[in-house]
């Protein structure tokens, strides 16, 4: 800090009010010049303490090597912006669009009403009467951003879209703020804690191992339908990843499921997965291996050759119209109700949901004593708290997570 010199000043200024009275104002002044661009600054203050604590800061930020200018600062908008843009490419169109939506709710303003009132406004434009705008954080500066004002913003927000929106938004802040510190200099404030929390949710329903074993046991028998229901319980892929799967990302001689797209709800392929961990190799076990290789040879072609793995089936019609060919998109909503329920209800087995089954793979392969860095991998995890809420080096290949697997549904 050699050759920087801060000090403080007061000003007072007289002045006299419409009645008579007069009154005097008392402003505190740093005096000080950047030290990147040599140029004067004077910022002011209402109370000496104020000065002072900024005063401080700007020293320890100077000692440090981070100063900034305070007036260069982004506005919590702008850094939200920026980190948008640092995510454009890198997520997939439908998780770029949820990040703007929850982006939307740290900058606000925000429409206090009904949940029916906020999406017509925002599709619309059109206010509600009586209807209120709520300012949030969109148009404070990063570096006047204080933790009681974070604590104060998601308090609304709890209030007033609950408590899944108002923690995401602040996960989302928290990713801001640290591209806003590395990128802008800004000396990001530390996240609030022990705020207001839901009562706890039940658990998951998932199958016990010995359920999800009768299950595959049948899916075995079952030729044309059995893969696409025992598919889930045997990689952990999400819905979306299956129904995107073809048959070029299955490879035999390597043992491994390549997953590298999805689906999206309309059908198409996208070619990139939720998140970059997504892309992933998952060993095939060898009940699995033996499986696809049967329902290579039955698998509806499309215009004669194998694509997707898991491909709509077609139809039969009434002789002697020939049968409609599959081998097309299988939307969500009808491999659902044609492929994944029928099965819980033929068999007497407690439903479960798809996303179930993914959760049903990752708490087996953890009971089977596999490191959670691996089970993160194979999951598709961007890091192993989300698995587990803790980190462990994975040092094992997927061999013997696989190899688990298989001795748990045998």
């Amino acid at each position: 800090m050699s050759g920087f010199k801060i000090t403080i000043t007061k000003r007072e200024r007289r002045r006299q009010t419409t009645d008579g009275r007069r009154v005097i104002h008392t402003r505190y002044f740093l005096n000080y010049r950047d030290p990147k661009t040599g140029r004067r600054l004077q910022p002011s203050f209402d109370r000496r303490a104020d000065a002072e604590a900024a005063r401080n800061e700007i020293v320890a930020a100077v000692e440090r090597g981070g100063y900034s200018d305070p007036r260069a600062a982004p506005t919590v908008r702008q850094a939200a912006e920026h980190w948008l843009g640092s995510r454009e490419g890198q997520v997939k169109a439908s998780t770029m669009l949820g990040y703007r939506i929850v982006a939307d709710v740290i900058t606000g303003p925000l429409l206090s009403g009904t949940p029916q009132e906020r999406a017509r406004f925002t599709r619309t434009g059109d206010k509600p009467k009586n209807a209120a705008l709520l300012p949030l954080l969109g148009d404070v500066r990063a570096t006047d951003l204080t933790t009681a004002m974070i604590r104060q913003w998601h308090a609304v927000l709890r209030e007033q879209v609950g408590h899944y929106t108002s923690n995401r938004a602040k996960s989302l802040l928290k990713g801001v703020l640290a591209l806003a510190e590395e990128d802008f200099g800004v000396r990001a404030p530390s996240m609030p804690t022990n705020l207001g929390r839901r009562s706890s949710r039940p658990k998951k329903a998932i199958l016990a191992p010995e359920q999800i074993a009768r299950m595959l046991t049948a899916a075995r028998a079952d030729k044309e339908r059995g893969v696409y229901y025992a598919f889930p319980f045997l990689t952990g892929t999400r819905a979306s990843e299956q129904l995107g799967l073809l048959w070029e990302d299955v490879d035999f001689d390597e043992g491994v499921i390549r997953i590298r797209r999805i689906q999206e709800r309309d059908g198409s392929l996208c070619e990139t997965t939720k998140t970059d961990a997504g892309r992933r190799d998952i060993p095939m076990m060898p009940m699995l291996r033996e499986m696809l290789l049967e329902w290579r040879v039955a698998c509806p072609r499309m215009r004669g050759r194998l694509h997707r793995v898991f491909p709509a089936p077609g139809r039969p019609q009434a002789w002697p119209r020939p049968r409609i060919v599959g081998g097309g998109p299988l939307l969500y909503q009808n491999f659902r109700r044609r492929f994944w329920e029928p099965v819980f209800a033929r068999m007497g087995l407690p439903y479960v949901t798809l996303h179930s089954a993914r959760h049903s793979f990752i708490s087996t392969m953890q009971a089977q004593g596999i490191e959670v860095g691996l089970v993160a991998k194979l999951a598709g995890h961007s890091n192993a708290t989300v698995t587990l809420g803790h980190y462990t080096q994975a040092v094992r290949g997927g061999d013997a997570a696989v190899a688990a697997l298989q001795r748990a549904y045998s």
